[in-house]
């Protein structure tokens, strides 16, 4: 008896219940399917890291080590391997426009690949390439192919012998201006030492990549030894593949531990309220089934098992809708995959999910347990009676001249909203809810389009980055920057307060190619006297203008002192100073890099051209990136406009049949529907202007704490443009007026009769 009546009272009050699955579901989706994202992605990349053999640490000197010094390196105690490397940047001879990082590793152990097609990897070979697939699958490279890699003049020619994937080019990108992969036009390809040595005038390897499990300050102290100089030294955490990947892990690991929680908080305290209600609405039927001599064990355990099912079909669902979301972002050719390039995409189930479903079950469970219990207090007589809702007191504004010249309307809801707390309550943050996701989303846009604008379209006036050789002498630089009319910048590594690797930037601006982003807004000029400091080495020492920092070249026992004169914004940690300033200082550079506005494809090359980079392709990536964005926006809108109906729909009703017979009484006395629809609409309103005027502050805090944890590293500045707001507040309000559109609508169908003959 008791199954049929489960399904009755589901049927009869089917609004709610779907209402709350769907609430569970995506509650539960989103933090499955987030958390599951963020799992993934470490066990996916730490096991491709490992097959690959990624370098934990890779010493830098742009003079070069001998096999010597790579010795001394792998004799070190705690260092498991050690090999000499190369790579640059190269353009392909046959493909116009498309280049690869050239990668040479003497140890095929250390910052190797995997091989997914073609033969095993052979270090003997003079003429073997190993290609990356995901490049060669783009440009139609297959096997057997041959291909020219030009570096600085040079040509590297050779037949592609496998396809493969690595590790240190998970996230495959010319430089850490590029934020996107663009396989159409670069990729990477391994050769062996001996067809370097063929083709190279002479050996030249500018790093050695070690695996080491010791920690930076043992393997820095015992290197330098080694070595007999300071040297520089970089981490996995400043590798872009690495980084990124576990950058990415954490951004799904907050945005894990905070959107799902908007979802489960709303829908578990919409959940006490409507379970409360249900029961309210049932208590006749519950003081039936005590007068009938059912125990109240039994009615416990029938109306408990309502919150029962509801937990267990929203987690099923959400379970689905978890494994589908992290599928949409984790695979080969999702989201991710536009990002990532590793052989394996398995979705693992977090443990820790398994353990939260169980929890939000159980409390569902108890909600409805306490709901039912509360019910049954007293004796049968007591429980035959209806519910009446408790009473309340004036308002002390009913007090006043003021309330009396009130409408009619307003007055009834004012009342209503004080006698139905929280049902107004729960309104009130399903709008503020909805308000926030939207404005959140939007703004993630704005801040991401402004970004761009201020680090590219406005501070980048160039159309090529020339990339000079290190082998150029000081003619063939200055001959390149006076034949292409460029400015130029050179990079110096150096240590600020003997611990922080930094980049000394030295930028000769005459043509005002390349613009700072300034520290609040507008671009900050470079003086010719004074020191420049990004926003994170500000932040991080605390630094204020007019303070004297030490700094260090590496592979150098030489300090400098430089005043700050003001800060900027930067993609990297540096300091940026004018040559005048360099000079002043006696600090030794060599132009590294020349801005100009000719076009790639009327520079002609050169022995002193490393490689050249178009802003073009620097914008494509971009475009790639904002297409993911705006796909990852439309569903947190999607979501939100969800939340926003299905709680806002399930209170509407809720509040409808709570008011039924006031409704009634009021078409007794002659209101029209008309008149009692405005009436039902105008408290939405209320609520729903206050919830969106909530709502809009607390979205900007919100995404200010996410670009504060999760973007750091890009300095970038919040923006949210007028528009963002204008479309906030028509969405959460539109969700509003519709959701009430179609509760005012049932008033029609009220039977005064029957409304009114019921007991008190």
């Amino acid at each position: 008896m008791f199954n049929k009546k489960l399904l009755r009272t589901m049927g009869l009050y089917k609004a709610q219940f779907i209402s709350m699955i769907i609430m569970i579901a995506l509650g539960i989706g989103i933090f499955v399917g987030f958390n599951m994202e963020w799992v993934s992605i470490e066990t996916n990349v730490s096991k491709f890291f490992d097959e690959s053999n990624l370098a934990d640490y890779r010493i830098v000197s742009q003079e070069g080590f001998t096999k010597e010094k790579a010795d001394k390196i792998a004799e070190i105690d705690g260092v498991d391997a050690a090999s000499r490397f190369f790579s640059a940047n190269a353009d392909i001879e046959e493909y116009d426009g498309k280049a690869a990082s050239l990668t040479v590793t003497e140890n095929p152990d250390v910052s190797g690949f995997v091989l997914m097609q073609g033969e095993e990897y052979d270090a003997e070979s003079r003429d073997g390439i190993w290609l990356s697939d995901k490049f060669a699958e783009t440009n139609g490279i297959k096997t057997g192919d041959k291909l020219t890699f030009v570096y600085s003049g040079i040509k590297f020619d050779g037949t592609v012998k496998g396809l493969v994937k690595s590790g240190e080019y998970m996230i495959c990108v010319v430089d850490e201006t590029q934020v996107m992969p663009n396989y159409e036009k670069f990729g990477f390809a391994y050769i062996s030492p001996e067809m370097f040595k063929r083709c190279m005038p002479a050996e030249f390897y500018p790093q050695i990549n070690v695996i080491s499990s010791l920690s930076k300050t043992d393997f820095t102290k015992r290197a330098d030894s080694a070595l007999g100089k300071t040297s520089l030294i970089i981490t996995n955490d400043e590798v872009v593949s690495y980084k990124e990947a576990m950058g990415e892990a954490e951004e799904g690991k907050t945005m894990g531990s905070i959107l799902p929680v908007v979802f489960l908080v709303i829908a578990v305290l919409t959940m006490v309220t409507t379970m409360h209600r249900l029961t309210a609405k049932e208590k006749i039927q519950i003081g039936t089934f005590k007068a009938l001599g059912f125990r109240d064990k039994k009615i416990r355990r029938h109306y408990t098992s309502y919150a029962f099912f509801i937990g267990i079909a929203g987690s099923v669902l959400g379970i689905g809708i978890g494994y589908f979301l992290a599928w949409f972002i984790m695979n080969p050719n999702g989201a991710m995959g536009t990002y990532f390039d590793m052989p394996e995409w398995k979705l693992p189930m977090p443990w820790f999910c398994v353990v939260i479903i169980i929890a939000v079950i159980l409390l569902l469970t108890l909600i409805g347990y306490l709901s039912v219990r509360e019910m049954l207090k007293g004796t049968a007589a007591d429980a035959l009676r209806a519910y009446s809702p408790k009473k309340v007191k004036h308002m002390a504004i009913e007090r006043t001249a003021l309330f009396h010249k009130l409408s009619f309307g307003t007055r009834w809801n004012l009342r209503d909203t004080v006698r139905h707390k929280s049902r107004t309550a729960m309104s009130f943050i399903g709008v503020v809810g909805c308000t926030v996701l939207i404005i959140a989303s939007f703004g993630m846009k704005d801040t991401m389009d402004a970004f761009i604008n201020t680090y590219y379209t406005e501070a980048a006036a160039y159309a090529s980055k020339i990339y000079l050789a290190d082998e150029a002498d000081d003619e063939a630089r200055k001959e390149i920057i006076k034949k292409y009319n460029g400015d130029w910048s050179s990079s110096v590594s150096v240590q600020l307060n003997d611990d922080k690797a930094v980049s000394l930037d030295i930028y000769n601006n005459d043509n005002s190619l390349v613009k700072f982003p300034g520290e609040d807004e507008g671009y900050t000029s470079i003086k010719k006297q004074g020191a420049y400091v990004c926003m994170r080495l500000k932040k991080e020492f605390d630094i204020k203008e007019g303070d004297r920092l030490v700094i260090s070249p590496f592979g150098s026992d030489d300090e400098y002192v430089v005043t700050v004169a003001g800060f900027m914004r930067s993609l990297t940690e540096s300091i940026v100073i004018s040559p005048e300033y360099a000079s002043t200082l006696g600090i030794e550079y060599k132009p590294d890099s020349v801005y100009t506005e000719t076009l790639k494809g009327d520079i002609a090359d050169s022995p002193a051209i490393k490689s050249i980079q178009t802003k073009e392709s620097i914008e494509e990536s971009f475009d790639t990136f904002m297409q993911i964005m705006n796909t990852m926006v439309a569903m947190l809108i999607t979501a939100a406009v969800i939340l926003g109906i299905v709680v806002l729909y399930n209170l509407g009703v809720m509040s409808y049949t709570e008011r039924y017979r006031e409704m009634a009484t009021l078409k007794v006395v002659g209101f029209k529907d008309k008149k009692i629809a405005a009436i039902l609409t105008g408290q939405n309103i209320w609520i729903s202007v206050i919830g969106i005027a909530a709502g809009i502050p607390v979205g900007i805090f919100l995404l200010s704490y996410l670009l504060d944890a999760l973007a750091g590293e890009y300095e970038m500045q919040l923006a949210i443009f007028p528009l963002t707001y204008i479309i906030t507040i028509i969405l959460s309000l539109g969700v509003s007026l519709t959701v009430s559109f179609f509760v005012a609508r049932k008033n029609r169908k009220i039977d005064m009769v029957e409304a009114l003959k019921g007991a008190e």
